[in-house]
């Protein structure tokens, strides 16, 4: 029974060697007249990672959606501060007069107190709003921008043979890997002249 064991074990060890070759060769040599100008040596394994931090920063569509995003959040942050400093202005008013006996009776104190009251809600409402609406726009925004990058590399990962693209923010992932498996400049350089080619 041991000995099946053994055996077992080692036709187990034998198929997973040959199937961990498989899946890294993938059946393919690549020969140096099949290698397309320009294009990065990588690793045996396909392995390569992009810069994020560098690749939405230099990237042109990325910019634009973020600028997009900032004059909307200026708009917005305008309307509000108009609108509170409006509030503000009611009621020093309201607190003026309170003190100088300026309303003609206690209802109408009771009135405008109720005024204020119910513009100081819908102040806060369209605080909240606003502030929803912008995280709304800014998911959608990252989403868009993540289809596009996920989209491109997978087409552009096909080309080269890459088998899988690491994502390196502030060095957060990768801790040691040589300059040559960074192809975030090829990816800026080619996403922002499909960008341009769009007529943007």
């Amino acid at each position: 029974m041991k000995k099946i064991s053994v055996i077992v074990n080692v036709v187990l060890l034998v198929a997973v060697a040959a199937l961990y070759v498989v899946v890294l060769s993938n059946g393919r040599t690549h020969s140096e007249e099949e290698k397309k100008p320009g294009m990065r040596e990588t690793s045996d394994h396909g392995i390569v990672y992009i810069n994020t931090d560098s690749l939405i920063i230099n990237y042109e569509f990325a910019r634009k959606l973020s600028e997009d995003l900032l004059r909307r959040e200026e708009s917005s942050r305008t309307d509000f501060n108009s609108r509170a400093r409006v509030f503000q202005e009611d009621m020093m008013e309201f607190q003026r007069k309170l003190q100088n006996n300026g309303f003609l009776s206690l209802e109408r104190a009771q009135s405008e107190e109720r005024r204020l009251r119910q513009k100081e809600v819908e102040l806060q409402e369209l605080n909240t709003r606003l502030s929803n609406e912008l995280m709304r726009q800014q998911d959608m925004m990252n989403q868009q921008l993540r289809d596009t990058i996920t989209n491109f590399l997978s087409e552009f990962s096909e080309k080269r043979s890459y088998r899988m693209v690491i994502s390196n923010t502030m060095g957060d992932n990768i801790l040691y890997a040589e300059p040559v498996y960074d192809i975030t400049k090829d990816v800026v350089e080619i996403l922002n002249k499909r960008y341009r080619a769009a007529g943007n």
